[in-house]
């Protein structure tokens, strides 16, 4: 018997998947909805099969190896085409899958993380010498930003926005051998985050949630004024050293208006920490003490303050523990209606991502794509993304081998 996804009741409510699902009845019902799509049936019986190569291959997720559950070398040519030289959009799919998991578990936020993928040579699309952090030095690579729906139960990759560098888009010949669209033009990966994140809301038409992203070593000004001029609420970590002004009534009349940084901001703000309680999740769970707040209103720097329409006030949020260096962390955000506890919560989502970046994104092969087309890369992802969300949606995070068995 299947066991169905999700349902609806006499009063329209969706009922959510029961956790433990099996993959295979998870990734049979989600392919339904996610290939709907595609107008030839061998296209959506390859995008299947792909997904299950994901799940149930061990080891490098290339094609090849993929291919090896369903046929060998003339599976190897079939998805090879299907994901590097035919012509289907990956857009719908990627939307497809977004509110469908808006439906079940609906989104408290998005997080912008970024996706450093090391290339041996200098072939794949736009391959760059950049920095890695997970190496701690500058390595060849791709990057790219990941857009990812977190909700009280689970967190996925919705979007994916490749960074093309200026060396690609501006070689005729490299941008003809990677299929880069025409439409491809040079922007900062600031630029790309924020781009990553419009593309869900203001093409897809998903409800507006907050954006909350490392924003450390990114240029917080421009992404801020990005953000509000297209109305989008943000919480942003950010470095010690980004320069505001303080514009909060509880901070000491000589503060006002004057630029400083933001760590002696948060300095001066010492008075005004909070502890905060929080309650730990299931049943029984009993208060917790989760750390220290302290908000004050800022504004960014006057030659940087050219207010778009619809701008709105910002606050700085420091976040520490007792008897630590205060503040341990700094936030930056539009979202003055939240109390500091509520904006802590909503800045741990990044831990969420993390955890499942490295747990089951990684382990479906977000990062093993080894073509060299902008169009093939896609795929792949948006391909990669489905696994995840059926891991997510059946409960497990370990190798799912007895999903290809099953359908092969």
């Amino acid at each position: 018997m299947q066991i169905r996804l999700h349902r609806r009741t006499m009063q329209g409510e969706v009922l959510r998947p029961a956790r433990g699902t099996s993959p295979e009845s998870v990734l049979e019902e989600l392919s339904s909805v996610l290939f709907e799509s595609l107008p030839r049936s061998d296209q959506r019986r390859r995008g299947m099969e792909y997904v299950q190569g994901l799940l149930g291959v061990e080891g490098r997720k290339s094609i090849r190896n993929i291919s090896s559950l369903f046929g060998g070398e003339a599976a190897e040519q079939s998805l090879h085409h299907f994901i590097s030289g035919s012509t289907w959009d990956w857009s719908p799919v990627r939307r497809a899958l977004a509110h469908h998991l808006e439906e079940i578990s609906p989104a408290r936020a998005y997080v912008l993380r970024p996706m450093v993928i090391p290339k041996a040579g200098d072939s794949s699309v736009g391959v760059d010498r950049r920095f890695d952090p997970s190496r701690g030095q500058m390595t060849n690579a791709q990057q790219a930003v990941g857009v990812w729906a977190v909700s009280e139960e689970h967190s996925t990759p919705v979007n994916w926005r490749l960074h093309l560098p200026e060396t690609w888009l501006e070689d005729a010949t490299r941008r003809r051998q990677a299929s880069i669209p025409e439409s491809a033009s040079p922007e900062s990966m600031d630029q790309c985050c924020v781009e990553a994140y419009l593309g869900i809301t203001r093409d897809w038409g998903l409800p507006t949630r907050p954006a909350v992203m490392d924003a450390r070593e990114a240029d917080v000004t421009s992404i801020v004024r990005q953000m509000q001029a297209a109305g989008a609420p943000m919480l942003l970590r950010v470095s010690a050293n980004l320069r505001l002004s303080a514009i909060d009534p509880g901070l000491p009349r000589s503060t006002a208006e004057t630029e400083m940084t933001a760590h002696q901001l948060m300095m001066m703000a010492r008075p005004l920490r909070q502890p905060v309680i929080q309650r730990k999740p299931g049943p029984g769970g009993g208060a917790v003490h989760a750390g220290l707040t302290a908000a004050v209103r800022v504004r960014l720097p006057r030659r940087a303050s050219r207010r778009p329409s619809g701008a709105r006030d910002l606050l700085l949020l420091g976040v520490g523990e007792n008897g630590r260096r205060w503040p341990g962390e700094l936030w930056l955000t539009d979202i003055t209606d939240l109390h500091p506890a509520q904006l802590l919560r909503l800045s741990r989502l990044t831990q969420r991502v993390e955890q499942d970046f490295a747990q089951i994104a990684e382990r479906v092969g977000i990062r093993d794509f080894s073509g060299r087309s902008f169009s093939g890369w896609h795929r792949h992802a948006t391909l990669a993304s489905a696994a995840h969300a059926v891991a997510i949606l059946s409960g497990t995070a370990e190798p799912l081998t007895e999903v290809a068995r099953a359908t092969a």
